[in-house]
C-alpha cells in the first residue's frame, strides 16, 4: 500500500509524475473535473447569494468511488491539478468529496512536470486557494447567469439548439463589424511612382517622395502628370547618403496568445489544435530510455517572465553552440504581466539542453513542429540583438526626388534562430544598394506610375482575432481556443480560406442581442468583468458582490427581452433545383457544418446533399463530369467530379481549364507561402501566376 495519495487530471500527468515520485507515491487521475454544475438546469441559487449547486458529473461515479477508496488508505492525500483557476477549482471539489480539511497543506503546484520541480514542489505543498477558487466559481456562475437565461429565449424566438455567451457574443459581434466595415468600405484612390535606377552598371530601385523638398501624397493621375512634367532629363543627382546600424531586439518567450498566434501564422494550426498538442508536450512524452519527461512548461499563461534556471541553462546553451557574442545578459526584456501570479512563467521548454534534433525520434510530426516552435522562441529570446546595415539615398532632378532604401544584415543575433513571423506572411530580405556618395549622379532607366486604392480591412484570421481580444481584454488564456470552436459549431460564423465571415444565423442573434442585452456585447463592459475577476483572484474583491452588481440590472432586461422579443422566422432559401427523390423543390437549411441542401417536403422526404460549387472545369479523369468544389468533414477545401461515386477524381489543388504544355496533363493552382502558382499535376512543369 502507498503511503500517499496524489490526485492529477490526466492519466499521462499521472505517469509522468508517479516516475519522479517513487513507490511510497500512488498517483491518480480525476480525468478533469469530477463535480460541477448540472447540463440539464441552470444550477445557481439566484435568491442565496448565487449559491452553485454542485453535483457529481454523469459518468465520473466510479472514478470517484475509486479516489475515495484510496484516500481512506493514503496517510496524506496531495491534490496536484493544474496551476491555474480552473485547477485550483478540481482541487476544492475533490478535497470536499474526500473529506480532505480544506485548511490543511494538500495542495501542490508546479509549473513544469520535471523531476526537480515535482520534488520541490512536494516540499512546499500549500493549502487551497478561495481566492482562485472563486474566481473560477464567479466565472462558472456569470456564464451560467447568461448562458441558461438567454439560451432559451433564443431557442424560443429563433431556433432551437442556440446559445449565448458572454465571451462568444463579442467574438461573433467582432466579426459581424469588421465585414461590414469591408461591406461600407469606400476606396479611396492614390498613385505612387517607383523608378529603376542604374549607378555603374548596378541596378536599383527607388520612390518617389517630394518636391522642393515638401512631401506629396499623389492623390491622382493630374497629380502624377505634374511631378513627370517637372523632370528634366534621365539623370539624378545623389542628393543626401545616410549610413546608420540598426538594432533589432528579439521577442519575448510566448505566452498562450502569442504561441496560438504565431502556431497559425507559421504551422496553420487552429488555437484548438495548438492548445491539444501543447497539453501533451506539458503533460509529458515517453522518451525511450529516459522515460515520460514533460518537455514544455504550463501552456496556460499571460507571463513572459523565464526562471533564474532557465535563464542560465539558456545562456551555457547559447555561448556553447553559437558563441559567447550571441548571448545577451539584458534580463529586462522579458517583462511579467501585472495581472499574472508570479508564480507562473512564460511557455518554454523545461529543459534547452533537449533541443529539436535531440527529441525528433520520440515526438509525432505536429509534436515536433509546435516544440521547435515553442524552443526556437525561448533561446532566441535570450540572444544578442541583430543588427542591420541601413543606407538611405535620396536622389534629385530639377526638386523631384526618389528615395532609395537599402539594409544588409552584419550580424544575426537572435535571427540565426527565429524570426517571428507576420500576418501577411512576408519574409525579410536583404535589399542592397551600389555604392553611392553625395553629389554623384544615377541614371533613371524606367518610371512607372501605379494607380491604387485603398483596400477594406482585412476579415479575422484565428490569429488576428486572438491576438485583438487579447488586446481589448476580453477573455483570457484558457478561453480564446473554445470560444473560437463554439462559435463555428453553434453556426454563428464560418471559416472560408481561413478567415472568418459571419452567417445569416449569427447576424439574427447578434441583432437580438444587441436589442436586448446590449451590456453583453459592449467590449469595455466584457474587459471591466475580466477585470473583475482579477481581482477575486487576488483577494481584492468579493464574487457575490460582483456577481450581483452585475444580475441587478441584466435580470430587469430579461424580463423585458421575454415580453417583447418577437418571434424571428429563418425562411428556407429556395436552391433552385427540385429534388430529384420526390420532384419538391430544394431548399438551402443552415446545419451544424454549415448551409445544406434539403427537400422541402421534409419529413415525408428526408433527401440532403451538400452544396456544391462548379469551377468551370471538365473531369480530366472521365471527361463527362464536372470538378466541384466540395469541404472535407474538417471543413478543408477539395475538388472531385459531380458523378461521385461514378467517377472517383480528387484534388486538393484547384484544377483549372488550361492543360500543361508540357505533358498535356490538368494544371493546378498551387499555394505556398510565397503565393499562388500554376504547377503540372504530373511533370515538372510550373509558372508564375499573374
Amino acid at each position: 500500500m502507498s503511503d500517499y495519495l496524489v490526485i492529477v487530471e490526466s492519466p499521462a500527468k499521472a505517469k509522468t509524475i508517479g516516475k519522479y515520485l517513487g513507490k511510497k507515491y500512488s498517483v491518480k487521475a480525476s480525468m478533469g473535473h469530477v463535480i460541477d454544475l448540472p447540463k440539464s438546469q441552470m444550477g445557481v441559487d439566484v435568491e442565496s447569494d448565487y449559491t452553485p449547486k454542485y453535483i457529481t458529473i454523469r459518468g465520473k461515479g466510479p472514478i470517484l468511488k475509486e479516489l475515495k477508496a484510496a484516500a481512506k488508505k493514503a496517510k496524506k492525500v496531495y491534490l496536484a491539478a493544474d496551476p491555474d483557476r480552473e485547477g485550483e477549482a478540481i482541487a476544492w471539489h475533490l478535497a470536499g468529496s474526500l473529506n480532505i480539511d480544506k485548511r490543511s497543506k494538500c495542495r501542490v503546484v508546479f509549473n513544469e512536470i520535471t523531476k526537480q520541480a515535482i520534488k520541490d514542489s512536494f516540499k512546499e505543498p500549500r493549502t487551497i486557494d478561495m481566492s482562485l477558487v472563486d474566481a473560477q466559481q464567479a466565472r462558472r456562475v456569470l456564464d451560467r447567469l447568461v448562458g441558461y437565461n438567454i439560451s432559451p429565449l433564443l431557442w424560443k424566438k429563433v431556433k432551437k439548439g442556440l446559445s449565448a455567451g458572454r465571451v462568444q457574443s463579442v467574438a461573433v459581434k467582432m466579426i459581424i463589424d469588421r465585414e461590414n466595415e469591408i461591406k461600407n468600405f469606400e476606396p479611396e484612390e492614390y498613385w505612387s511612382i517607383e523608378a529603376n535606377f542604374m549607378k555603374d552598371g548596378n541596378p536599383f530601385e527607388a520612390k518617389f517622395v517630394a518636391v522642393d523638398n515638401k512631401k506629396k501624397d499623389l492623390k491622382s493621375q493630374q497629380d502624377v502628370n505634374d511631378v513627370l512634367q517637372k523632370l528634366s532629363g534621365d539623370d539624378f543627382e545623389i542628393k543626401e547618403v545616410k549610413r546608420k546600424e540598426r538594432k533589432r531586439n528579439p521577442v519575448v518567450p510566448f505566452t498562450t496568445s502569442s504561441l496560438q498566434q504565431e502556431a497559425a501564422r507559421k504551422l496553420n494550426y487552429r488555437a484548438k489544435k495548438t492548445m491539444m498538442l501543447a497539453q501533451q508536450l506539458y503533460e509529458g512524452i515517453d522518451l525511450g530510455k529516459e522515460g515520460t519527461v514533460g518537455l514544455i512548461t504550463y501552456m496556460r499563461t499571460d507571463s513572459t517572465r523565464l526562471s533564474e534556471t532557465a535563464q542560465q541553462e539558456a545562456k551555457e546553451y547559447i555561448e556553447t553552440n553559437y558563441g559567447k557574442e550571441y548571448y545577451n545578459p539584458n534580463k529586462a526584456k522579458t517583462k511579467q504581466n501585472q495581472k499574472t501570479q508570479d508564480a507562473h512563467e512564460a511557455i518554454r521548454p523545461t529543459s534547452v539542453m533537449k533541443d529539436p534534433k535531440t527529441v525528433k525520434q520520440y515526438l509525432s510530426r505536429d509534436q515536433l513542429r509546435l516544440y521547435k516552435l515553442i524552443w526556437e522562441r525561448m533561446v532566441a529570446s535570450q540572444m544578442a540583438p541583430a543588427v542591420m546595415d541601413t543606407m538611405s539615398v535620396d536622389l534629385d532632378n530639377n526638386g523631384v526626388i526618389f528615395r532609395a532604401n537599402g539594409s544588409k544584415l552584419k550580424f544575426p543575433g537572435f535571427m540565426k534562430v527565429y524570426i517571428e513571423g507576420n500576418d501577411d506572411g512576408k519574409k525579410e530580405e536583404d535589399r542592397l544598394l551600389p555604392d553611392m556618395e553625395k553629389g554623384e549622379s544615377a541614371k533613371a532607366e524606367k518610371i512607372d506610375p501605379n494607380q491604387h486604392f485603398t483596400q477594406p480591412p482585412p476579415r479575422y484570421t484565428e490569429a488576428r482575432l486572438v491576438k485583438t481580444m487579447e488586446e481589448l481584454g476580453i477573455g483570457r488564456p484558457s478561453t480564446y481556443a473554445p470560444t473560437l470552436d463554439t462559435i463555428q459549431r453553434r453556426g454563428y460564423v464560418a471559416l472560408e480560406e481561413k478567415r472568418f465571415v459571419p452567417t445569416e444565423l449569427g447576424e439574427i442573434v447578434l441583432e437580438l442581442i444587441q436589442e436586448f442585452f446590449p451590456e453583453i456585447l459592449n467590449v469595455e463592459f466584457t474587459a471591466k468583468m475580466e477585470n473583475d475577476l482579477d481581482s477575486i483572484e487576488e483577494g481584492n474583491e468579493n464574487w457575490v458582490q460582483v456577481i450581483d452588481t452585475f444580475y441587478r440590472d441584466f435580470e430587469k432586461r430579461l424580463k423585458i427581452a421575454e415580453e417583447e422579443m418577437e418571434e424571428v422566422e429563418i425562411k428556407d432559401e429556395p436552391a433552385g433545383e427540385d429534388c430529384e427523390k420526390c420532384g419538391h423543390e430544394m431548399v438551402y437549411k443552415m446545419g451544424r457544418f454549415g448551409k445544406f441542401m434539403a427537400c422541402s417536403n421534409f419529413p415525408d422526404c428526408r433527401n440532403t446533399k451538400a452544396i456544391v460549387k462548379e469551377i468551370g472545369v471538365k473531369c480530366p479523369t472521365c471527361n463527362e463530369g464536372n470538378i466541384v468544389e466540395r469541404k472535407s468533414k474538417k471543413r478543408r477545401i477539395f475538388y472531385g467530379c459531380d458523378r461521385y461515386p461514378d467517377c472517383e477524381f480528387i484534388s486538393w489543388d484547384k484544377p483549372i481549364s488550361r492543360k500543361c504544355p508540357k505533358c498535356e496533363s490538368m494544371l493546378v493552382e498551387k499555394k505556398s507561402k510565397k503565393g499562388v502558382h500554376v504547377q503540372c499535376s504530373s511533370c515538372d512543369y510550373k509558372e508564375e501566376k499573374n
